[in-house]
């Protein structure tokens, strides 16, 4: 019989990602109409781990974009403006989000921008969020948990804040 208790404390359980998924189905319920989302990756696989929760989380219907360059990102912001951006934290040969965060705001992009990175610390979070982005994910935790965490995290106001639809 399998022992159901988490003896290393660092992997989760079964239990515990379907937890984790159900709590995220009930939030996203409140999430805006998505319809446009732009995946700046310089790597097809993950771009795809990444557009499969999106489809998953936001319906098939939402158009996912992928640019493989800073530059090409750059002409699909302007070309047209996502509605979301979902941002590789490192893009070769040498861009971090960093540095990209605020090219794409100056290209007139001004709506939330979740960084997704093989590298994220709580100091990296921080910056981050220091430089712009709404969220950050973990790359080894792309799924439609963690997608639907950060979309709640960007679209949901916190609990001490007030809800800008009251009057």
């Amino acid at each position: 019989m399998a022992n159901s208790d988490n003896s290393d404390g660092n992997s989760p359980t079964g239990g515990d990602i379907l937890t984790r998924r159900n709590e995220a189905t009930w939030a996203k319920q409140s999430l805006p109409n998505l319809n446009d989302i732009l995946i700046i990756e310089d790597d097809e696989l993950d771009g795809a781990r990444l557009q499969a929760p999106l489809h998953i989380v936001l319906g098939r219907d939402v158009k996912v974009r992928r640019a493989p360059t800073l530059t090409s990102a750059l002409d699909c912001v302007l070309e047209t403006r996502p509605d979301m951006v979902f941002l590789d934290d490192y893009l070769k040969p040498n861009d971090t989000a960093l540095q990209t965060l605020p090219l794409i705001k100056r290209a007139g992009y001004d709506g939330p921008i979740v960084v997704v990175s093989g590298a994220l610390t709580r100091r990296r979070v921080a910056e981050l969020k220091a430089a712009g982005a709404a969220s950050c994910i973990h790359k080894e935790e792309v799924d439609s948990g963690s997608v639907t965490e950060a979309l709640n995290e960007v679209f949901q106001p916190a609990p001490d804040e007030p809800d800008s639809s009251a009057t």
